[in-house]
């Protein structure tokens, strides 16, 4: 009679029950986990289309870039735009890479033609003097009217930096709010990445735009296993394990 009192065997029941319903509840997180990133995978695939069919698309012109209600609706559209390059406002954003290598993104406003309004211009990369971190290298800026071709793009990315950046030509990070303000332009929320020719010394071997489907494929991958090991952590240590044990193994058995 012990063993209804509290002895092992009258907790087993008990026991396999919790166990159970532990595993139901951490295979039904880790699938729904698996499903959702599939399920962010498809939204990045059909953002990944809608990028690669703008790239197809006809070239804004100058006039179409600025009649468009919403610039950003036109993003990675390719443009060919013209007008004249804001003087004195070329900045060098630092530690930005290009082909693995660590150096400057150029960028410069450029004021649009037959219009009060600008845009900035990712100009291309530059590699920097790193024996004289406060030297910028010497880059073309023209006078007059330029025309350029390139793709729309938001701003540049910005980079994790300790306080705020300063206000010299080197940059860590800019905002489109802030250069409008400092150098006295009304510029567009969005910027060009410029492609063509690179006759000026900047590299403009930008890399192709992915929406990062894979990275949500391996997500779900992980939440996958994670849930298969959980089941069948499950089924041996439930089910298979004991049975081995209770069933009599070597000379002895026969």
């Amino acid at each position: 009679m012990r063993s209804t009192e509290g002895s092992p065997v009258s907790t087993r029941p008990a026991r396999f029950w919790v166990v159970t319903l532990a595993t139901v509840v951490t295979m039904a997180v880790t699938a729904a986990l698996g499903f959702w990133q599939l399920d962010r995978a498809g939204q990045k695939r059909a953002l990944q289309d809608q990028i690669e069919q703008r790239g197809h698309l006809a070239p804004w012109s100058t006039r179409e870039l600025l009649q468009a209600l919403d610039p950003q609706a036109g993003l990675h559209r390719p443009v060919q735009i013209s007008g004249r390059w804001v003087q004195g406002a070329t900045l060098f954003l630092d530690n930005r890479q290009m082909n693995a290598r660590v150096g400057f993104f150029v960028i410069t406003p450029l004021r649009l033609a037959g219009s009060d309004r600008a845009i900035l211009v990712q100009r291309g990369w530059v590699a920097r003097d790193f024996n004289d971190r406060s030297r910028v290298p010497a880059v073309d800026t023209p006078e007059g009217d330029v025309r350029l071709e390139g793709r729309l793009a938001p701003p540049p990315g910005r980079l994790f930096e300790l306080g705020e950046s300063g206000s010299g030509p080197i940059r860590q990070n800019v905002d489109i709010p802030g250069l409008a303000l400092a150098f006295g332009v009304s510029l567009l929320d969005v910027s060009v990445l410029q492609t063509g020719n690179a006759d000026d010394g900047l590299q403009r071997d930008w890399p192709r735009v992915a929406a990062g489907v894979e990275k949500h494929h391996g997500y779900a991958f992980q939440w996958f296993g994670l849930c298969t090991l959980a089941g069948g952590l499950y089924v041996w240590f439930q089910f298979i394990s004991p049975r081995r044990k209770r069933t009599p193994h070597g000379p002895e058995a026969r």
